[in-house]
């Protein structure tokens, strides 16, 4: 029995279907025209070869559609595998029985680190586990090179590349990979197996021979496959020549001019299928339509994209083509024609991309029966139009998955991986309390937070104990955590563990902290199974990890997982990676991610060989890559609605639109045209959240009753009224108390903390004379201070040299100062009650040090260990910390020093470093200080009666220029960033 119409010719077979011609469906539609003459058996004798499991199902779908929704005998539609990217082969029978099993990818890959550990000596540094695992996924893809093009290394070439005119660093390159080259094969052959690829080429070639001596009785046709592997181009050469065999290239451009034709690369389009017909000895001339063409529908489409990314060296005489096109048609205009359909969105951000694409999505649907299809290589951006569109209750069938790092099994994982390296860690602990897989009691995960774990990180888990031991249940909690985390850690002897045994650890863990049947359900859980029972059996090859490389190590596995979820999805609405959209057509296409370094991406880096190295080698140049994605995008664009979708931001920078949308928008610009425009799509995608004009959030004003407004307030709080009046509503009224992170950094607030008890200690214990060891008395008071503050040792290391420098400095002060004052006054306490608007109004301070003196004086001192404030700001009033205190002195209101004038207003800045100490006097005793008293008292006054008046507001940030000084706690609740950033930030100043 033979066949007719396309095969009713002698071969060999070349046939194509025009890139904007919907693929599967003439493929379809073309062999159950050229099948049913036949007979109804003649369709399931035949097979069909699709380069891809997507491509199958696809073609699958397309039978039932050209049918008529008939039923129907399908023929054997398998996946011939494309070798490229991972896809299991066509198994030919018993062919695949002669052959090894194939070694897993993660084994191999574990296999290869070990390696990569064992020839550490040849490398320039030795790889931690993390490291050794990324330089075997680097060697996994050079050997996977090597074997899908079928190049032989190991004949000599290393060699004299790693003895050649190299730089030194890819001299050691090539020594270590000549190395791994030997003792792979070795390794593979003791365990019995082969790299996949390998096999994949032995399969392919094998097939190509029993095909050869004996060919298949029914139809076999290949369709699709653009043959960039040499195995597989090879057995394409093969069906073509069969009696009944033929294959249908995808989009093959016979419109190209010749000289162009002869110019077509790496990075064409067409760069894969002219090798493809050169290695057959076959030319387009010999090439066939697949099905005629009824109408010139999306003619022109297919000529305007081949012109736009004809070869770079053939587009001098772009405007001469232009002309040569426009006189091949009389009726209309050849490149108006083919910009028909054709639309460009430009979005500012990549947010702004994704709501546009799901806008897009949603719009097709608005139509009965539209089919529509997003298309792009950049995952997240495929994530985040499936959250968009699942804000309308509309599933995409989306190839992107999501990704296994954001599951809550994995994130508990990882957190109990990192708990094993520092089981302290307030963060991890709580990220572990917290996760809903603990089904801990709130409660208790709120106290054990807010009791036990803000604020300096525990030293050790016993005072973390004390901390909670009037919290029972979030004492247990605690040691249900820190339990795990013990037992994760468990087996690292010496700082080093087997992965292996780090991994089945990890697992009892978690096992030991969530119930299994929650914590390994769903592809997520499942996928996570997977990854640690991989690791358990073979990463026994792994090199030996310290807790923080293993936790390094499970953060690039699991970060490399994609889940694929099933479940309900649209019919009509589908998100597609550029390879699976390789044989898929809807009506309307959005080709997104239009940006250099997405579609296209750069060329990969190799790690291991130079360009010239690979190229002396035999190897395919890396811009191989980019012909192939060209091709996709050539493709998907011919369609009859596309919407081609750019961002002019990425990440925050500016983005380069791809070269391809580049030279689209110029080839139409030479024709005086330009692209169509979605502006209403972009006003949608900007107003969907935003409704109405634009109405920046004004400055906060809240003006409580003055009955609830405060009347006694410390000097510390009066300065706050005066830059940040907000800040004063928010604590003194609202009674909000800033809470403290868990593990707040300690520097800062505990060197302040422990000068002013250092100095407090020193002065009680030492009253009198100061003492000949007053330096080491200093700085063992200063560092006992910051280590009860739970500074952390590597910042202690630090502060002992500082402590010694700045304690010589104090104990030389104490001399000099002492010697002129009647006594030393420490953190005093005064306040002064002052009747304003018939009220009485009370202020307060605590001063840091007072020095009385025989004349009758008081000196007043700060301590700080940051800057001070300025002359300005204190006379000013924005600083009126020590001239309110000099104040209330002067009233009395210090019943341990009495009434005095005020003496030196100073400020003391300790530092240890140089200088170690600065006195720095913001006012001179005698007129100078008193008259800043007398001054910051009016000041006090008027401060008091502007806010006595009802309408007196407490605007946030009155004095901006402090904002950076002075951020405040209250910043994010007066969301001072949106209305500093709408022109509002200087209203209302004071």
């Amino acid at each position: 029995m033979s066949a007719a119409g396309p095969f009713s010719t002698s071969g060999p077979r070349w046939f194509s279907i025009p890139a904007h011609r919907p693929f599967v469906e003439d493929l379809a539609r073309g062999l159950l025209a050229a099948l049913a003459p036949l007979g109804p058996e003649a369709l399931p004798q035949a097979t069909v070869l699709t380069p891809t499991r997507r491509g199958a199902r696809a073609l699958a779908d397309a039978f039932v559609a050209v049918g008529g929704g008939k039923a129907l005998l399908l023929p054997q539609i398998r996946p011939l595998g494309d070798l490229d990217e991972g896809e299991p082969p066509f198994e030919p029978g018993e062919l695949s029985l002669d052959l090894p099993p194939a070694v897993s990818s993660r084994r191999r890959r574990f296999e290869l680190a070990r390696l990569v550990a064992e020839h550490a000596d040849l490398l320039d540094f030795r790889p931690q586990a993390g490291q050794a695992l990324e330089m075997a996924k680097a060697l996994a893809d050079f050997l996977d090179s090597c074997q899908i093009e079928e190049v032989v290394v190991g004949d000599g070439r290393l060699e004299d590349l790693a003895e050649g005119d190299l730089a030194r660093h890819w001299q050691v390159s090539a020594r270590f990979l000549k190395a791994i080259l030997t003792a792979w094969p070795v390794r593979l052959e003791e365990l019995g197996l082969i790299d996949v690829s390998d096999r994949r080429v032995r399969l392919l070639n094998a097939l190509a021979d029993q095909w050869t001596a004996q060919p298949p009785p029914g139809v076999l046709v290949a369709a699709g496959s653009t043959g960039t592997a040499p195995a597989t181009a090879r057995l394409l050469g093969v069906i073509a020549g069969l009696p009944q065999g033929a294959v249908v290239l995808p989009g093959l451009d016979e419109g190209l001019a010749e000289d162009a034709w002869e110019q077509v690369g790496e990075q064409h389009p067409q760069g894969a299928m002219r090798r493809l017909l050169d290695g057959a000895g076959a030319t387009r001339a010999d090439v066939r339509p697949w099905v005629p063409e009824a109408d010139s529908r999306g003619r022109w489409r297919r000529r305007l994209i081949n012109e736009a990314l004809r070869p770079a060296e053939t587009t001098a005489d772009w405007l001469a083509q232009i002309d040569r096109l426009r006189a091949e048609s009389t009726d209309v205009d050849p490149i108006a024609e083919g910009l028909k359909g054709l639309s460009l969105l430009s979005a500012r951000t990549e947010e702004e991309a994704a709501s546009a694409c799901a806008l897009l999505l949603r719009e097709a649907l608005e139509t009965e029966g539209l089919t529509a299809a997003l298309v792009t290589p950049d995952q997240e951006l495929a994530r985040r139009v499936s959250a968009r569109l699942a804000r309308w209750g509309v599933v995409a069938d989306s190839s992107a998955g999501a990704p296994l790092a954001a599951s809550p099994a994995a994130i508990l994982a990882q957190h109990l991986a990192a708990l094993a390296v520092a089981p302290l860690d307030p963060v991890r602990l709580l990220a572990v309390a917290k996760h809903p897989l603990l089904g801990a009691e709130p409660f208790a995960a709120r106290d054990l937070e807010l009791k036990g774990l803000r604020g300096p990180a525990p030293r050790d888990a016993n005072q973390l104990r004390a901390k909670l031991e009037n919290h029972p249940d979030a004492l247990a909690l605690a040691e249900r955590v820190l339990a795990a985390a013990g037992r994760a850690a468990a087996p690292y002897i010496d700082d080093q563990a087997q992965p292996a045994a780090a991994a089945r650890a990890l697992v009892e863990s978690l096992e030991a902290l969530a119930d299994p049947a929650e914590l390994w359900a769903g592809a997520a859980g499942e996928s996570l199974a997977g990854l640690l029972s991989s690791l358990i059996t073979d990463g026994l090859a792994l090199p030996p990890a310290t807790p923080l490389g293993f936790a390094d190590l499970l953060d690039r596995l699991v970060n490399e997982e994609t889940v694929r979820t099933g479940g309900a999805t649209h019919p009509r609405l589908r998100i597609l990676g550029a390879i699976e959209a390789r044989l898929v057509r809807a009506d309307r296409l959005i080709l997104a991610g239009l940006e250099e370094g997405i579609w296209p991406r750069g060329a990969p880096i190799d790690p291991f060989l130079s360009r010239p190295m690979r190229g002396r080698l035999g190897l395919p140049p890396p811009e191989r890559r980019i012909g192939l994605t060209a091709h996709d995008f050539a493709q998907a664009a011919c369609a009859p609605d596309v919407v081609l979708v750019h961002s002019e931001r990425r990440g925050g920078a500016p983005a380069v639109e791809s070269r391809w949308l580049w030279r689209l928008k110029t080839l139409a610009r030479g024709a005086q045209l330009t692209l169509a425009e979605r502006p209403d799509v972009l006003a949608w995608a900007r107003d969907l959240d935003a409704p109405g004009p634009y109405a920046p959030i004004a400055r906060p004003a809240p003006t409580p009753p003055v009955a609830d407004r405060p009347r006694r307030m410390a000097v510390t709080r009066i300065e706050a009224l005066t830059r940040d009046p907000y800040a004063v509503w928010a604590r003194d009224i609202l009674k909000l108390y800033p809470l403290d992170r868990p593990d707040e950094p300690v520097e800062a607030r505990a060197r302040g903390t422990a000068i002013h008890a250092a100095f407090e200690t020193f002065s009680r214990d030492h009253p009198g004379p100061v003492p000949s060891d007053a330096a080491e008395i200093f700085a063992g008071l200063y560092l006992d201070e910051l280590v009860k503050a739970g500074m952390p040792p590597a910042a202690l290391a630090r502060e002992r040299a500082l402590a010694r420098e700045a304690a010589l400095w104090v104990a030389a002060l104490e001399t000099r100062r002492r010697a002129g004052a009647e006594r030393i006054v420490v953190e005093a306490a005064g306040e002064l009650t002052l009747d304003i608007g018939g009220r009485p109004f009370t202020v307060t301070a605590k001063a840091d040090r007072i020095e009385p003196t025989p004349e009758g004086l008081a000196h007043i001192l700060d301590y700080k260990t940051g800057a001070a404030p300025s002359k300005k700001q204190v006379e000013t009033g924005f600083s009126p910390q020590l001239t309110l205190t000099a104040a209330i002195l002067r009233e009395g209101g210090f019943p341990e020093v009495g009434r005095r004038e005020p003496g030196d207003l100073t400020y003391l800045r300790v530092t240890g470093r140089k200088p170690a100490g600065v006195e720095e006097v913001r006012a001179t005793a005698g007129p100078d200080s008193q008259a800043a008293a007398i001054k910051a008292l009016d000041g006090l006054r008027e401060l008091v009666e502007r806010y006595d008046d009802p309408g007196q507001p407490y605007l946030s940030r009155v004095a901006p220029q402090f904002v950076h000084d002075h951020a405040g706690d209250y910043g994010h609740l007066a969301r001072v960033f949106e209305w500093s950033t709408s022109g509002d930030d200087a209203e209302g100043a004071e």
